[in-house]
């Protein structure tokens, strides 16, 4: 297993998972790796993506709950921070290789509560393979704002609307929500670092 230390993470926690998953080990389908990027420390003119740290790499059932339950829950996020789920090997960045020419779907939240449910059933549905583009899928991202938290989930294709209509129309279900969600290319976001608001499909 991989372990890296990261800012204002619980090196108790980290050791404990891997602990628990040497003891009762129930392997996924493939490696995951989260993330942390708390912004609201970032010093001025500093690089974007320069915050980012890799927290912990796992393949288990028990490292993920045991993760979960002690870090990785939005509600412990501060403002201008945000928890990532990515596959392993993959970084959290446009920059990245796999995710260069893709896109992600968001959703907005105006309750820490409804944020945290929507992050909670979106890691079930990854690690459990839910999707059946589950190898289009590169991650997903919980940021936490003043006024509106969100969820975005990174996918590799943003060109393949067949494909991102299927993941959205999954992913909405899996979320039970009501209200249009929207997908917005990277490469659109690039240009302004806009949030993708209106962007090129929507559910």
């Amino acid at each position: 297993m991989a372990t890296e230390a990261a800012i204002e993470v619980p090196a108790a926690a980290v050791e404990e998972a891997a602990e628990v998953a040497e003891k009762q080990p129930h392997r996924l389908e493939r490696k995951w790796t989260f993330w942390y990027d708390n912004q609201s420390k970032q010093k001025p003119g500093a690089a974007w993506g320069s915050s980012l740290r890799k927290v912990y790499t796992f393949d288990t059932v028990e490292e993920f709950w045991c993760l979960y339950d002690q870090i990785f829950r939005p509600s412990k996020l501060p403002t201008i921070a945000e928890f990532h789920l990515f596959k392993a090997g993959m970084e959290p960045k446009w920059e990245d290789p796999e995710c260069a020419n893709g896109g992600k779907w968001t959703v907005t939240s105006n309750r820490k509560d409804n944020l945290e449910n929507m992050w909670l059933e979106t890691l079930m549905a990854l690690i459990g393979e839910q999707f059946d583009e589950a190898e289009e899928i590169c991650g997903v991202v919980a940021s936490v704002r003043q006024r509106q938290d969100k969820l975005s989930l990174w996918t590799k294709n943003a060109a393949n609307e067949a494909v991102q209509m299927s993941i959205g129309r999954k992913w909405k279900e899996i979320l039970n929500v009501t209200e249009k969600i929207t997908y917005s290319f990277h490469d659109d976001s690039k240009r302004d670092r806009s949030t993708g608001k209106g962007g090129r499909y929507s559910v």
